[in-house]
């Protein structure tokens, strides 16, 4: 008797059926491809370069799944067929040669599959990162924990806390660090770079569909990662050359909720330019963060100086419980002597009780 009849007759069986597997791992693979189309994995696509990517991602998948799947299958039937049962602890299995043609398919095979994904995926690359005409500039710099933008104003730099971009133009982001790595993200438009400390590192991205879409770090950089967000709004031309014309000069706001005067400390609380009652709860303004202390007790006892002093350096006094270096540091820079003034006097007389 040989070896293979005699190993069958002791294990019968340790057995697999190349056709099972076949049938098997075709079938899982194609309702794995069907689902990942099906899946929404992005938010709606809100640039020129999202379409390229999206379709990036589909090919990946559509190579990946059946891979994946392929190995589970063999493993999963190798556990099913091989694995030992009682009785068969002093059987040996049957010596294994290896088989030359079958290893040079199994390597030359997926290396044709990974040089041809490279290779498209560097033309996707190179589409998205080409620069056409004269695109718009911003800087953008990331320290823990917010972005800053910095947009050209007749010739000046000017910073901002919130960013606008106009529909159908591209843009040229140079992200840039103070501190440690950050990654700058607007999911809606599928492109992402780290802002590496030292480092220029540029990007662009063609908006296409006006709306406001989240900014977010991609890379954990401490403590207030999380809360490291702003805003993109992507608008017609007119809307972003109005807003560019105002970038950095107080906002005229109606009156109310304290801080009076043509600047309203409480709009400048509750703005998307702050996001201060992200982090903080504030009974006057309908606030309910927790990362940050909440505000109506801290500043029960404290002056409007020293609250304007908290804004501009976060980290000189620090409340009990909480870590330095969450508060993003650059409201200083980002907003005006007037703003600053109007959202102290606010939380002054908000926090006192009336």
């Amino acid at each position: 008797m040989g070896l293979e009849e005699r190993t069958q007759s002791e294990r019968p069986h340790a057995r697999a059926d190349w056709r099972q597997m076949l049938a098997v791992g075709t079938i899982a693979s194609a309702l794995g491809i069907a689902l990942a189309f099906v899946i929404d994995w992005f938010p709606p696509a809100a640039s020129k370069e999202a379409g390229p990517v999206d379709t990036l991602w589909h090919v990946l998948l559509i190579f990946s799944i059946p891979i994946f799947v392929g190995v589970t299958v063999v493993v999963g039937f190798a556990i099913l067929r091989f694995r030992m049962r009682p009785g068969e602890e002093n059987l040996d299995g049957p010596p294994i040669h290896g088989n030359t043609r079958l290893e040079v398919v199994w390597t030359a095979i997926p290396a044709i599959i990974l040089v041809g994904l490279c290779t498209y995926s560097f033309v996707v690359l190179e589409d998205v990162e080409a620069v056409s005409g004269k695109p718009v500039e911003v800087r953008v710099v990331g320290e823990q924990f917010a972005w800053t933008y910095f947009v050209d104003q007749n010739g000046k730099e000017v910073a901002s806390n919130d960013l606008h971009l106009p529909v159908g133009r591209q843009v040229r982001f140079t992200l840039q660090s103070k501190d440690v790595l950050h990654d700058f993200w607007v999911p809606a438009f599928r492109i992402k770079k780290d802002a590496v400390p030292g480092i220029d590192v540029k990007y662009t991205v063609t908006p296409s569909k006006v709306g406001t879409y989240p900014v977010v770090c991609a890379e954990l950089c401490g403590l207030g990662h999380a809360v490291m967000r702003s805003s993109v709004t992507v608008e017609p031309q007119d809307k972003y050359e109005a807003w560019l014309a105002n970038v950095g000069k107080p906002a005229a706001t109606p009156t109310g909720g304290g801080g009076g005067g043509e600047t309203d400390g409480k709009a400048i609380f509750t703005s998307a330019q702050t996001n201060c009652g992200t982090c903080h709860t504030l009974a006057d303004a309908g606030t309910k963060g927790t990362i940050g202390p909440d505000l109506d007790d801290v500043l029960a006892d404290k002056d409007e100086a020293f609250i304007k002093e908290s804004i501009v350096d976060p980290n000189k006094v620090i409340a009990d419980g909480y870590q330095s270096g969450v508060m993003p540091p650059n409201y200083g820079q980002t907003l005006q002597p007037a703003q600053i003034d109007a959202l102290a006097k606010y939380l002054s007389e908000v926090t006192k009780g009336g």
